[in-house]
């Protein structure tokens, strides 16, 4: 039964993505790349609400108020949300009225090809790094609930998407994004009665939960430094400015990406509450020993042990739905990034549009083979994801403001803050590859922020000093508009 409900999602994915591929049909690669920036309002909102919405968002708060606190909880879906509002207030407008296709044509534009294909590189291993991480999420979550091997679900899933992706581009992408979300919102609407009944009712799993003193995450720096690296690390990401890019105007545009920040934050509370009950509910043995070694599964355990199987398979549908939706967005935009930025801009200019969009798919096939294998191979793909939206915000952001709003920003500039935000953030350590900490931050300062705001202040004022040797570039999109 599971596996037929399994098979019909997939197979509802793939004839959606189909028919909207249809719309990309004879419209070239900005049809393939963004929707020939004709995404209407609603959709764009929902497939911005999708892509955020995914399976870390959804197992990621119900383990964090299950395991730490509701400030635990809270953080990702708030943060997102607050990362799309900020996004939509600053920089969708500016970005869609420039008509640029990709969130590497500004520094390409400012500073120039080469090095725009330096800045690519961060952001393109950690689109591929998430969608890695999504698959694992599916994986496993196809394991606790079908009892479905990780590579099985693995292979899959990404071979189902990656079709759909490839066939259709954005359209594709987008249409199945609506149905994706539509999938998560009836999957935990119809899992929180039962949920909630299971628990005692929502007062009984508060009391339940309050009895237990947690931590006071809210008072922790590396909580903040964490919160502001998701609000504002969460803007300089190609798979958030692809549906920027793709909506009809620029005021769209900004209110799309506003409108999918408040419904983003809303859908946080079912997760959230799901937590509480995970929290509260009182576990079968063998239950409750896999949820104390692997509390990352309280999501998918909550829907097979506390809902009754036809409402458990729903639940199921609402996580595949959050992470197909995600896992789309991200290799189209590294595929995107990949081809149009790297192969056309700086290797073969002169690459026909046709060729172009053949070798966009085969950048996403491929992009989606490296996340496969990831996903099935390294030890801790979660812990280089978010390693790599580390450098994200601290790498990127600096870049993406002074390069949308710094009339005078140059190269050496932008190489200068580049270099010193990478050292200041390595010099903090990494264990994930052994790097030792080599400056002796002090517990209460949140380094990875001090390491953007370093390059926020150094890329103005280096291009300033040196703007007689390197004069600035005017910003253009790829067809010759120019703005200040």
């Amino acid at each position: 039964m599971a596996l037929l409900a399994v098979g019909l999602i997939y197979a509802s994915f793939i004839a959606i993505g189909w028919l909207a591929s249809r719309r990309a049909a004879g419209g070239g690669i900005a049809a393939f790349m963004v929707a020939g920036r004709g995404l209407p309002l609603w959709l764009a909102t929902f497939t911005m609400t999708a892509t955020w919405v995914d399976g870390g968002y959804l197992l990621g708060t119900v383990e964090g108020v299950y395991r730490s606190s509701l400030a635990s909880g809270l953080q990702g879906g708030v943060c997102f949300g607050i990362s799309l509002i900020i996004g939509g207030l600053f920089f969708a407008r500016r970005m869609r009225a420039l008509e640029f296709h990709t969130l590497i044509d500004p520094f390409e534009a400012r500073f120039g090809a080469t090095w725009a294909v330096v800045l690519a590189l961060p952001a393109v291993l950690a689109e591929t790094f998430w969608s890695a991480e999504l698959l694992v999420a599916l994986g496993s979550t196809f394991g606790v609930i079908l009892d479905l091997d990780l590579v099985t679900g693995i292979v899959l899933s990404a071979a189902v998407i990656t079709l759909y992706t490839m066939a259709g581009g954005m359209w594709a992408v987008a249409y199945t994004d609506a149905f994706q979300l539509l999938l998560v919102a009836v999957g935990l609407a119809a899992a929180m009665p039962f949920a909630l009944s299971a628990a005692g009712g929502i007062t009984a799993a508060w009391q339940t939960y309050q009895a237990v003193p947690h931590a006071p995450s809210f008072t922790s720096v590396a909580w903040w430094d964490v919160s502001i690296m998701l609000m504002l690390g969460g803007v300089p990401w190609n798979c958030y400015f692809q549906r920027v890019l793709s909506c009809r105007t620029p005021r769209a545009a900004q209110a799309h990406s506003i409108l999918s920040g408040l419904l983003t934050m809303a859908l946080t509370v079912p997760p959230l509450l799901i937590g509480l009950v995970a929290f509260a509910y009182v576990w079968p043995p063998e239950a409750a020993a896999r949820l104390s070694a692997h509390p990352a599964e309280a999501l998918p355990l909550t829907f097979k042990y506390v809902t009754p199987g036809i409402i458990g398979l729903l639940g199921l549908a609402a996580i595949v739905g959050a992470v197909t939706s995600s896992y789309s967005s991200s290799i189209l935009s590294a595929g995107s990034m990949f081809s149009w930025n790297v192969c056309l801009r700086l290797i073969k200019p002169d690459l026909s549009l046709r060729a172009l969009t053949g070798l966009m798919r085969a950048a996403i096939v491929a992009i989606s083979l490296a996340a496969v294998w990831m996903a099935i191979k390294v030890q801790s793909v979660q812990a280089l994801w978010f390693f790599t939206s580390d450098l994200v915000f601290v790498l990127l952001f600096p870049q993406l403001v002074a390069a949308l709003f710094d009339s005078r920003a140059n190269l050496p500039g932008s190489i200068a803050a580049f270099t010193v935000s990478l050292v200041l953030r390595l010099g903090g350590g990494e264990p994930l590859f052994g790097i030792p900490a080599l400056i002796a931050y002090p517990e209460w300062l949140p380094f990875k922020t001090v390491a953007a705001a370093a390059g926020l202040v150094l890329l103005p004022v280096v291009s300033r000093l040196t703007i007689r040797w390197s004069p600035p570039r005017r910003l253009r999109n790829p067809a010759g508009l120019s703005a200040h």
